[in-house]
C-alpha cells in the first residue's frame, strides 16, 4: 500500500485551506501532522477519506487516481478506516452492533459472524464486557476505543485519525493511545492530526508541520523536535512549550 498526495488544493469559499498539499506515505508508516488550528490537518484527512472533493492535485493509493471526481467512494473507503474527534457512534446500538454494522451492510458478512468478529475485537481493545452496552453507559475513552474498533472491522490498509484525543478528559487520554502504540506495532499504516507533541514524538516515523495548508517541515520525530530548521515550526513549538503541552 502506497498513499501519495500530490499537488492537492482544496478551498472553502475564498479560504485556501490546502495550498499545493504534497506527501507520500509508505506501507506500515506512522506519520503525525501538526500545526496550529486552521493549518489544514483535518482537511487534508478528510481529502484523502473523500469527505471532501479536492479542486487541484491527486490523491493516489497504490498508483490509483481516487480523488477524479465522479469516483464511487465506498470501495475506497473500505481501503482508508477514519477515526474521528466526536466517536460518531450510533446511540441506539448497542456497542457491538456499533463495531458490526460496517462488515455486514457494506462487506455483506452475516450478522452472526459480523457481531463475532467485533466481539474478537473489543475484545482485543479491552472492551470485551463492554460489548453489549450502548454507547451512553461509556466513558469517552471507551467510545473513542470502540470508535477504533469499528473502523478496524473493516480491515483497512490505512488509518486516518483526526485528533482522535481532543475531546477526551486528560485520564482517558491514555488508554486511547495505548491502541494505537498497538497498532503501530502491528504493522498498521497511519497518519494522525495530533495536538499531543509528546505521543507524535514517541509514535511516528515522521512528523510534518503544516502552515497555511503547506507541510512547511517533514522530518523524523527526534530531529523535528529537537532541531526543527523552519523559523516556523521553532515558533510553533516554542508556544506549545509556553503551554505546557510538551
Amino acid at each position: 500500500m502506497k498513499l501519495r498526495i500530490s499537488g492537492v488544493v482544496k478551498s472553502f469559499g475564498t479560504t485556501r485551506v490546502l495550498d499545493g498539499m504534497d506527501l507520500d506515505v509508505a506501507q506500515s508508516e506512522v506519520i503525525c501532522l501538526i500545526g496550529a488550528s486552521g493549518s489544514g490537518k483535518s482537511t487534508l484527512l478528510r481529502c484523502i477519506n473523500l469527505l471532501e472533493p479536492i479542486d487541484d492535485g491527486q490523491i493516489l493509493l497504490d498508483g490509483d487516481d481516487i480523488s477524479q471526481p465522479g469516483r464511487d467512494p465506498d470501495p475506497i473507503r473500505r481501503r482508508i478506516g477514519m477515526v474521528f474527534q466526536s466517536f460518531n457512534l450510533f446511540p441506539h446500538m448497542s456497542v457491538v452492533d456499533n463495531v458490526a454494522i460496517g462488515p455486514r451492510k457494506v462487506l455483506g458478512v452475516s450478522a452472526a459472524v459480523a457481531r463475532e468478529q467485533g466481539r474478537a475485537l473489543l475484545d482485543r481493545l479491552d472492551l470485551a464486557d463492554r460489548a453489549d452496552a450502548y454507547p451512553d453507559h461509556l466513558s469517552g475513552g471507551q467510545q473513542q476505543r470502540v470508535a477504533i474498533a469499528r473502523s478496524l472491522a473493516m480491515n483497512p490498509e490505512v488509518m486516518l485519525l483526526d485528533e482522535i484525543t481532543s475531546a477526551l478528559d486528560p485520564e482517558l487520554i491514555g488508554e486511547v493511545l495505548d491502541v494505537v502504540r498497538d497498532l503501530k506495532r502491528d504493522g498498521m499504516t497511519m497518519l494522525l492530526a495530533t495536538h499531543e507533541m509528546g505521543f507524535a514524538r514517541e509514535i511516528a516515523d515522521r512528523v510534518c508541520f503544516l502552515h497555511r495548508g503547506r507541510i512547511l517541515e517533514d522530518a523524523p520525530p527526534d530531529q523535528l523536535f529537537s532541531n526543527p530548521s523552519e523559523q516556523r515550526t521553532q515558533q510553533f513549538l516554542q508556544r506549545v512549550v509556553d503551554a505546557g503541552r510538551m
